[in-house]
């Protein structure tokens, strides 16, 4: 496996045959080069601050030295750092310096700017010098000595007046040199490790990720909801008000025909187009219930209800919630009680609903024969699915024998309540026998 870091690499016997000790060498060597000119930015725009023109300019400034900074570390990290700003939601250079200011990120970076700008790149130097300079430094005394002809002074240290003292400061140079080269990769990985920490931390990179992700799937399941709500608009005022029209327009002709062999095909007809406008209004209520839509999910859970097979006692009170959230428990209660329907054989089902403690809490029990398992295919897999994504949880407790009781919480915040009530806010306690 490849190293990904200078502390990976130095656990490697091979080591000073990479390139990594050259690759930590020019990490620190360029954190010189960018270090010395932030030094000089940053002062004067400090100067400038005290006058208020020069503070969101600084700010700027440790955004853009932290970009840099997140590139650099490609010298000695092979994973990429990434950036940990959002994305501003508006176009313009005043919506993105207000997600700037508000963001941890560009105060860390400006910390980050100070530090590297007073102490690192100093440090970098000095380190650089010790490793580097010295080593070289000693290498190179057969060389002045050749041009200065007599004598020279080493590293400001021993003179060295022949050429086997010259040789011999040079292979100590050497040795230094390769002795050196382990540390300096070390200073190296532990320079870049505090520079990610302040300017790529991976704790927040993985939240962001998480916090994008799960803002995504709200987002699929807000557009899923309006495509429902579309396609029942659509097939409530489209097609199923021709199905009217057709329906009506049969009777009216059977009534005109004489009696005879076109009666009864009328009458026929007559009846086909009945039960197709029955299922299409069926189709439709399973889209999106427009009671749903119009009077909130207490009400809808009082009209499934109403017709469900199996006898209903219901105990709602809410309010007005979110659309996806309204959806998801209604849809979660339909397809508890269709099971309940099929295969239960239950006589009696409580339905409890309650909003408390900002969350939505829904309760489908029945005195059924119990041994529900969701992964059997009951449907109810893919509403927990839809209830995850809005940070809910849906619970099934069926042992063997009965009864079987489904929970659905979802937390959510209520809607602000209409000025004008125009539907009951609760569903009474109701049976159906």
């Amino acid at each position: 496996m490849q190293p990904r870091t200078p502390w990976q690499a130095l656990t490697r016997p091979r080591y000073l045959r990479t390139a990594w000790p050259w690759r930590s060498a020019g990490y620190l060597a360029s954190g010189v080069v960018t270090g010395a000119p932030a030094l000089l930015v940053l002062l004067l725009l400090l100067v400038f601050s005290f006058v208020l023109v020069g503070l969101p300019f600084l700010l700027l400034a440790g955004v853009a030295l932290g970009g840099l900074e997140r590139r650099r570390l490609r010298l000695v990290e092979l994973d990429p750092a990434a950036d940990p700003h959002r994305v501003p939601g508006a176009p313009g250079l005043a919506a993105w310096l207000r997600v700037r200011v508000r963001e941890q990120a560009t105060w860390r970076e400006l910390a980050y700017a100070v530090l590297h700008a007073t102490v690192l790149w100093p440090l970098d130097l000095i380190v650089l010098a010790v490793a580097l300079g010295l080593p070289a430094l000693l290498m190179a005394a057969p060389v002045q000595l050749a041009m200065d002809g007599e004598e020279v002074r080493v590293a400001k240290g021993p003179l060295v007046t022949t050429y086997p003292a010259a040789f011999a400061a040079a292979a100590l140079g050497v040795v230094l040199l390769l002795a050196f080269l382990h540390p300096l990769a070390a200073l190296a990985g532990a320079r870049a490790a505090l520079s990610r920490a302040l300017l790529a931390p991976r704790e927040a990179e993985l939240r962001d990720r998480i916090g994008e992700v799960t803002a995504s799937r709200a987002r699929l399941v807000d557009a899923f909801e309006a495509e429902r709500r579309r396609i029942e608009r659509d097939l409530h005022d489209g097609a199923q008000q021709r199905l009217v029209a057709l329906t009506m327009t049969l009777g009216l002709a059977r009534l005109d025909a004489p009696p005879g062999p076109l009666a009864d095909q009328l009458t026929r007809a007559h009846q086909e187009a009945g039960r197709v406008l029955t299922e299409l209004r069926e189709l439709i209520h399973g889209i999106h219930p427009q009671v749903l839509a119009d009077y909130g999910l207490g009400a809808a859970l009082a009209d499934a209800a109403d017709r469900s097979a199996v006898p209903v006692h219901t105990g709602i009170d809410l309010p007005r919630l979110p659309t996806a959230v309204e959806s998801a428990g209604y849809f979660a209660v339909c397809e508890a009680l269709a099971n309940i329907g099929k295969h239960s054989g239950a006589t009696e089902v409580r339905i409890t609903a309650r909003w408390e403690n900002r969350t939505l809490r829904i309760e489908v029990y029945d005195n059924g024969g119990g041994g529900a398992d969701p992964a059997a295919g009951s449907g109810l897999t893919g509403l927990a699915d839809r209830i995850a994504v809005l940070d809910g949880t849906l619970t099934i407790i069926s042992p063997t024998g009965g009864p079987t009781v489904l929970r659905v919480e979802i937390p959510c915040r209520p809607l602000p309540a209409p000025s004008v009530s125009s539907s009951p806010r609760t569903a009474s306690s109701s049976a159906k026998g």
